[in-house]
């Protein structure tokens, strides 16, 4: 398994697995394949695939039976790294990665929504890939107030997760509007669609731990490739 992530390889095998499971490409109740078979077919060591086995079980989304394997259990409250992540491959699931293009502190412009303390914000523009296939371009901005500063390293994995290991800050909650919108002239080299063009787009605002509105983010995906995805059970 080869991937741009930075994330531990054993976490990589347990998101992709999760988002599989999401997808309805692993049902519940399912039993997985022997541990040596599906850590051929996804190029990896046995040892690796156990660790990420273990963090789908300690998830709740597996269930290992002695003697018999580990058999899937689809639990919608299950917190892996990528839970807020709506956008998936058109056949499903996909792992997602993302390459930081910019992060700027600025004025929070007029017509945003309100959210957060603060008249500024910290603009984070991103390009996400699904099993490296470019798909999503993302301008997040975070409440201002939420760090004076941040850096920039650790921020090409899931921003929850950076939040949350550097800034102390949860985002326990999310509210996305999907329509669609013209891809802006900032877009980066392998997003197909061309700046001025029409594609999926949605906007969403992240809520923290004490119920603030800390976080605002605009959000183009390409429907050549991707569709956003949102599972109610």
């Amino acid at each position: 398994m080869e991937t741009n992530s930075a994330l531990p390889l054993y976490i990589q095998l347990s998101e992709l697995i999760a988002r599989e499971i999401a997808a309805g490409h692993i049902l519940d109740g399912e039993r997985l394949p022997p541990e040596r078979e599906m850590a051929a077919a996804m190029n990896t060591s046995v040892g690796t695939l156990r660790k990420a086995l273990a963090e789908l079980t300690k998830q709740g989304l597996l269930e290992r039976r002695q003697g018999s394997g580990n058999y899937v259990r689809a639990n919608v409250r299950a917190q892996n790294v990528y839970a807020f992540f709506r956008i998936e491959l058109l056949k499903g699931g996909g792992l997602p990665t993302a390459k930081l293009i910019s992060v700027e502190r600025m004025r929070k412009p007029s017509d945003f929504p309100d959210f957060g303390d603060s008249d500024e914000g910290h603009r984070i523009r991103r390009l996400r890939f699904l099993n490296n296939a470019p798909c999503v371009m993302e301008e997040i901005w975070l409440d201002g107030a939420v760090a004076a500063d941040i850096v920039t390293e650790d921020m090409s994995e899931s921003l929850y997760l950076f939040y949350k290991e550097r800034l102390g800050l949860w985002i326990t909650h999310v509210e996305d509007a999907v329509s669609v919108g013209q891809v802006p002239d900032w877009r980066p080299d392998g997003f197909a669609p061309s700046a001025g063009s029409t594609t999926g787009y949605f906007e969403r605002i992240g809520y923290s731990q004490q119920n603030k509105r800390v976080e605002f983010s605009r959000n183009w995906f390409d429907p050549e490739k991707s569709r956003y995805v949102a599972r109610i059970r």
